[in-house]
C-alpha cells in the first residue's frame, strides 16, 4: 500500500496522489472508509484512477457515489465505466441529467466539428440530483453543494470547511472555464458565481484543472472585471448583452465617417 497524500483533511486529489497528471482533477472525499469521487475524467483513465484508489487502501465497495461537477466530456466521459466497475451511483445537478443520460455530444463538447473533434459520450443513468444548499454526507463529513452556473448551467462546486472544490469557475492563473453557448454558458451568472466565491469565507480553492490556490479578493476582482467586460462585445455569439461597437458603426456608416487620417483625398 502507498502512503496517502491528502491536500486537505479528508480530501485526496488523485493526480497529485499518483504523482502525474492523468486528466482533470479528481477529488476523493472520505471519512473513515466511506468515500465519494468528484468527477472521473475520460473513459481511458478510469482504470488508472481506480488503481490509485486501490493502492491507497480504500475499499472499492465503499464508494458512496460518483459526482459530476458538470456535464463536460473531459470531466464525465468515464462515468458509465466507473459506475459499472465500482457498482455505485451517479450524482449530478438536474441540468446535467439529460445530456448525461442521452450522451449528448454537442452539449458535453464531445463533438466540436471545427476542431475535427469527435469523442464517444457513453450514456449514464443519473441516480441522484443535487442543487444549491444540499448536503452530501460521507461518513460524518458534510459536503455542502453550491450551484455556480456560468461556465455551464450545471456547474457545481462543493464546500468542505475552509475548502471549495470550485470546478471550472476559476484557475490559479486567473483563467476561467470556457464560455460557450452550446453547453449552457451565461456571462451574468458567471459573474455572480465568481462574486459568491470571492465574498465567501472560503480560504482555499481546489479547481477542476491545475493547482490549488488561496481565495484572494484582489485576484478574484481582476477576473470578475474581465468577465464582466465580456458583456459588451462586438461579435455575434459571444453571449454578450449589448454590442456598443456596432452601435458606433451604425452612426459612422450613416455619417460617412472614417477615422482621422484615413480616407481618399482628391
Amino acid at each position: 500500500m502507498l502512503a496517502r497524500k491528502p491536500i486537505f483533511p479528508g480530501i485526496i486529489e488523485l493526480n497529485f496522489q499518483a504523482g502525474e497528471v492523468l486528466g482533470c482533477n479528481v477529488y476523493l472525499v472520505h471519512d473513515a472508509d466511506e468515500w465519494v469521487l468528484i468527477d472521473i475524467g475520460y473513459e481511458e483513465t478510469v482504470e488508472d484512477y481506480i488503481e490509485v484508489i486501490r493502492q491507497i487502501d480504500f475499499p472499492l465497495s465503499r464508494c458512496k457515489t460518483l459526482v459530476a461537477t458538470h456535464a463536460d466530456v473531459d470531466h464525465i466521459q468515464g462515468l458509465a465505466k466507473a459506475k459499472q466497475l465500482l457498482k455505485t451511483t451517479v450524482t449530478s445537478h438536474p441540468n446535467a441529467v439529460r445530456p448525461l443520460e442521452e450522451g449528448d455530444t454537442l452539449v458535453t463538447l464531445a463533438e466540436i466539428e471545427a476542431q475535427n473533434l469527435k469523442m464517444a459520450m457513453p450514456k449514464v443513468k443519473i441516480d441522484h440530483q443535487v442543487n444549491d444548499g444540499d448536503i452530501i454526507k460521507v461518513g460524518e463529513l458534510e459536503i455542502e453543494v453550491w450551484h455556480t452556473p456560468g461556465h455551464t448551467d450545471s456547474q457545481l462546486a462543493f464546500r468542505i470547511g475552509d475548502v471549495l472544490l470550485s470546478g471550472d469557475n476559476i484557475y490559479r492563473d486567473g483563467c476561467i472555464g470556457a464560455i460557450d453557448a452550446h453547453h449552457g454558458s451565461d456571462i451574468k451568472a458567471f459573474v455572480k458565481s465568481l462574486e459568491r466565491i470571492r465574498d465567501s469565507d472560503v480560504k482555499w480553492l481546489a479547481p477542476s484543472h491545475g493547482p490549488m490556490f488561496k481565495n484572494d479578493s484582489d485576484f478574484m476582482n481582476k477576473t470578475i472585471d474581465r468577465v464582466r467586460g465580456y458583456l459588451k462585445m462586438a461579435d455575434f455569439g459571444t453571449l454578450a448583452d449589448s454590442w456598443p461597437l456596432m452601435d458606433e458603426w451604425d452612426d459612422e456608416v450613416a455619417e460617412g465617417k472614417l477615422p482621422d487620417g484615413l480616407g481618399v483625398t482628391t
